[in-house]
């Protein structure tokens, strides 16, 4: 039986995403195992995050900066905005390095069972940026789920009236994937979005 303190810190561990108790249990023994090196990596990295933690005040991401790294960067392609639901999604673009763009968290989508509503979400914080001038498309990047969809079209109603081109993520069969193994509304998506033969 371990301390209260180790206990804590397993737990503590377990309520993360993807880590269960025994999950946990390991990564805490891992740690304590290597207390020199990755023990103490891990709280110099925590503290660090902690203390300088930010939400960026024009696109929504989080970093340790304000504005974070990806608006700060003078590279990046002014006139192309990529909606998103949620930073996890910010970030899983950032990692394909295919978007040259800036990015817009809202926050959430819409749900009318869990009670998100349009004044829930940083959807007027998107209005001004685009009604400020200088964005040409809004990459409308949400989740193929039926609040996502609602959500994009909620934002396309609202953005019409500006002089952009509104463009959404494709969806459909994944790359590798077997059609024996997708869902319904997958192969829904993708046969409704067939496109000719080169």
């Amino acid at each position: 039986m371990a301390s209260p303190e180790i206990e804590a810190l397993s737990g503590a561990l377990a309520r993360l995403p993807g880590l269960g108790p025994r999950s946990a249990r390991r990564a805490v023994l891992h740690l304590l195992k290597r207390r020199e090196t990755s023990l103490a990596t891990l709280l110099g990295a925590l503290q660090a995050v902690n203390d300088r933690l930010s939400t960026c005040s024009i696109c929504g991401n989080v970093d340790t900066s304000d504005p974070c790294a990806v608006c700060a960067d003078p590279r990046r392609d002014a006139r192309a905005l990529c909606v998103v639901e949620e930073v996890a999604d910010l970030w899983a673009l950032e990692r394909s390095r295919l978007f040259p763009g800036r990015f817009h968290v809202l926050g959430g989508r819409l749900s009318a069972l869990e009670g998100v509503r349009p004044e829930d979400l940083a959807i007027d914080g998107l209005i001004r940026r685009v009604a400020n001038g200088g964005v040409d498309e809004v990459v409308l990047a949400m989740n193929a789920t039926l609040e996502g969809q609602t959500t994009a079209h909620y934002l396309a109603e609202r953005l019409e009236q500006f002089p952009v081109r509104l463009t959404q993520l494709a969806h459909g069969l994944p790359v590798g994937g077997e059609l024996d193994y997708l869902d319904e509304g997958t192969l829904a998506q993708a046969l409704r979005a067939r496109r000719p033969l080169a």
